[in-house]
């Protein structure tokens, strides 16, 4: 089926006998039981609920996974995923990281005894270095976040299966309707649902997704134990947004395209982050793995001046922090996504006070292009 399509009609599976068109919200906490020792199916809506259970089979589907777990947000899937490792484990992450990732891996997964290091992944040749005996896992994002960085799932895969590695792959920023790093060999992928699949800025959620039926059990286990699933009502809203994640994904990357090209000109814009241009390192290896380039941009200013004025003087697009919704959003790395991240650290990736980070929304492109426009000639 036609990812366009399996976003709308979903897993397929019917719970109720009306004929509605929306999935039901099962909004309830338990479940009878038709007897002693039977099940409807559902018992307790923190292990499983109709409505959750029915996003989870679609996005399983729609990232070619055997299963996905949704949670309450994105940052408390990755808390789960992390419970599948053991004091004294190691991980190797990508050193260009969404900010919340690294706060958890260095302030909650080194004080319970996982080691991380963070290493340029893409310079798939350079993780092999890093591998160590205790070695779990490899965590990548691609493209990274904020400074867009591309690696190649397909060779890290190889390296990952060489040494009986875990790959876990952040695919926020793409979504499965542009990537899907299970099938280049990924084991795990991992959601913010709050972001693009979700779409509208109205809710939280996160997703893991597998590959196997093994970490399948362990992951459900590790969910109902830890409790931080998704609502029925939030995941009611998570099937409603990911109807439309094929045309605004591919209306958000048109609108990405266009603006990029448009920075690029200006003379106050000193750099641009975003695959989608030829002179990105990472293009070629996009191209490859992913059909498209998604509506992310990073780009560096001329002086911090101007990139707080821009930042004051935006109409259309708005300040805050998030991303992959239909609004765009302008973000300050430095202040926001990565405020913890120490100043040496991020300045050395490049995160400094002139980098302003762009979520590009359904907005007439001309119109978000006229409100840089207007912010950057007062700056």
């Amino acid at each position: 089926m036609d990812l366009k399509t399996l976003c709308i009609h979903g897993c397929g599976t019917k719970y109720d006998t009306t004929g509605a068109i929306s999935v039901p919200i099962f909004q309830s906490a338990t479940f009878a039981h038709p007897g002693v020792g039977k099940s409807t199916g559902f018992d307790y809506s923190r292990q499983q609920n109709p409505t959750r259970e029915y996003l989870e089979k679609t996005v399983a589907a729609l990232e070619c996974g055997s299963d996905a777990l949704a949670f309450s947000t994105g940052m408390a899937a990755e808390t789960a995923l992390m419970e599948l490792f053991s004091p004294g484990d190691h991980i190797i992450a990508s050193d260009d990281l969404y900010g919340g990732s690294h706060r958890l891996f260095r302030h909650i997964s080194e004080k319970n005894g996982i080691t991380v290091d963070f290493v340029n992944t893409s310079d798939a040749a350079g993780i092999e270095s890093h591998i160590l005996p205790h070695t779990k896992a490899v965590f990548i994002e691609t493209p990274t976040n904020p400074m867009m960085q591309v690696t190649d799932i397909a060779a890290v895969a190889e390296i990952t299966k060489r040494h009986g590695l875990l790959l876990i792959v952040d695919n926020t920023f793409l979504t499965p309707y542009f990537q899907q790093p299970l099938k280049l060999g990924a084991d795990i992928v991992l959601h913010s649902g709050t972001k693009y699949l979700g779409g509208h800025n109205d809710t939280l959620a996160g997703f893991i997704v597998v590959s196997d039926a093994l970490l399948s059990e362990k992951l459900r286990c590790i969910s109902k134990t830890t409790g931080a699933c998704l609502s029925p009502f939030d995941s009611w809203l998570l099937i409603r947004g990911i109807k439309t994640l094929a045309i605004r994904m591919e209306q958000q990357q048109k609108n990405t395209i266009k603006i990029a090209d448009w920075l690029c000109s200006h003379h106050k814009i000193k750099a641009v982050h975003y695959p989608g241009l030829r002179s990105h390192p990472g293009y070629s290896i996009s191209k490859k793995q992913a059909t498209g380039f998604g509506a992310m941009i990073s780009f560096e200013t001329d002086s911090e001046n101007t990139a707080v004025q821009i930042l004051e003087r935006v109409e259309i697009i708005q300040y805050a922090e998030s991303l992959g919704g239909v609004e765009s959003l302008i973000t300050y790395p430095m202040l926001q996504t990565h405020a913890d991240i120490p100043k040496e650290e991020r300045e050395a990736k490049g995160i400094n006070e002139r980098l302003l980070r762009l979520s590009v929304g359904l907005e007439s492109a001309d119109d978000l292009i006229a409100d840089l426009k207007h912010a950057l000639d007062e700056a």
